[in-house]
This record gives C-alpha cells, sequence and structure tokens, in this order.
C-alpha cells in the first residue's frame, strides 16, 4: 500500500487532481468531507464549536453554519487556530482509521489542505502539491455558488504559502493550463507511483 498526500492552496483545483488519480484506481480519503461530518450536531467536536464560537455559528436548524463560521475564523488566526484544535484531532483520527481499514494492494490518496500546516506529511510516503497562480485560485474559487472575492483573499492568506508547501513536495501539478495539461501530469506521476510501488 501506497500513502499519497495531495495538498495545494484554496482553488488551486486539487480536488479535480483527486478526481482525477480517482478514474486511474486510487482510493481516495477526503479530509474536507471528514470535517464536514465531524461537524454534524451533537458530535463532540460541534459542541465545543458552540462552546467556542456562541450560537451565531449556528443556522436555524442548529446545525453549524459553516459561511458564518468561516467569516469569523477567516478574519482572525487565533480563532482559525481554535477552531483547528477542535476539528483536526477528529479528522486526523478518522484519516489514521481509514488507513489501518485500507487493503495492503490498495493506493490511497489522501486529500487534505492542511498537510504540511498540520505537520502530517510524515504519514505519506509521497506528498503531491497542486499550484496555481494566485489569480487562477481567486478566479476559481469564485465559480463556487456564495463566495466572495474578499473572503477567497482572506483564505488565500491564511495558509502556508504554495511555494513553502512546494518545498515539501515530491511531485507538482502545475494546474495554471488546460483540463488535458493537468491529466497529462496526473497520469505521468500515476506511472512513476505504479513503478515504485
Amino acid at each position: 500500500m501506497r500513502i499519497v498526500g495531495l495538498t495545494g492552496g484554496f482553488g488551486s483545483g486539487k480536488s479535480f487532481v483527486a478526481s482525477l488519480f480517482k478514474k486511474l484506481g486510487a482510493k481516495i480519503i477526503d479530509a474536507d468531507k471528514i470535517g464536514h461530518k465531524a461537524l454534524k450536531r451533537g458530535s463532540a467536536a460541534y459542541k465545543r464549536i458552540v462552546a467556542a464560537f456562541g450560537r451565531k455559528v449556528l443556522s436555524a436548524d442548529l446545525s453549524i453554519n459553516r459561511k458564518a463560521l468561516a467569516e469569523i475564523v477567516f478574519a482572525d488566526k487565533k480563532k482559525l487556530e481554535e477552531l483547528n484544535r477542535i476539528t483536526h484531532p477528529v479528522i486526523f483520527k478518522e484519516i489514521n482509521d481509514r488507513i489501518a481499514r485500507a487493503r495492503k494492494s490498495e493506493f490511497l490518496v489522501v486529500d487534505a489542505p492542511l498537510i504540511c500546516e498540520a505537520n502530517i506529511a510524515g504519514l505519506m510516503d509521497v506528498l503531491i502539491v497542486v499550484k496555481a497562480s494566485k489569480k487562477n485560485q481567486i478566479e476559481r474559487s469564485l465559480k463556487r455558488p456564495g463566495v466572495q472575492k474578499k473572503d477567497v483573499c482572506k483564505r488565500i492568506a491564511m495558509q502556508m504559502p504554495l511555494k513553502r508547501k512546494i518545498r515539501y513536495a515530491d511531485h507538482v501539478v502545475d494546474n495554471n493550463g488546460t483540463k488535458v495539461a493537468t491529466k497529462k501530469q496526473v497520469r505521468n506521476i500515476w506511472q512513476e507511483l505504479k513503478k515504485g510501488a
């Protein structure tokens, strides 16, 4: 089994690259999906988030309003760190559990935005960083419903700069060009990974 970490900046196209690896036969562990599940009403993380940030982060149905929470934490680094202290242990435990349950023959791709920031690169056999220009990151992010430019810029500013992430990378996918160009890079990396398996 090989464990491949896949990371990049907000709006760099990491999810698209993960979908390409999935088509090639990799099993994807999506940290964002795990994070969303961890926020479910009644969970331990949910209770701690409400205690830390107040009822203003709740929707009418009492579920966590992720947009309201994001507005708070991406405006204040200390609050983002507090949220990460609550959610990261839950997310990393689930990632570890899924790695432990995986079959030996599987290629696992851990799709997670904060592999470098959270110091979990050591869990991975290989680290792939998806890069894109800030302009492309912003343009792609604005295609998501309800996303505003100022929020995108705040999120990008809060993350480790892509240049620093690239220093940790075994492979870099340049996602500034066409989808065809990105697919070609992913196929080449996949072939290398299979050779080294």
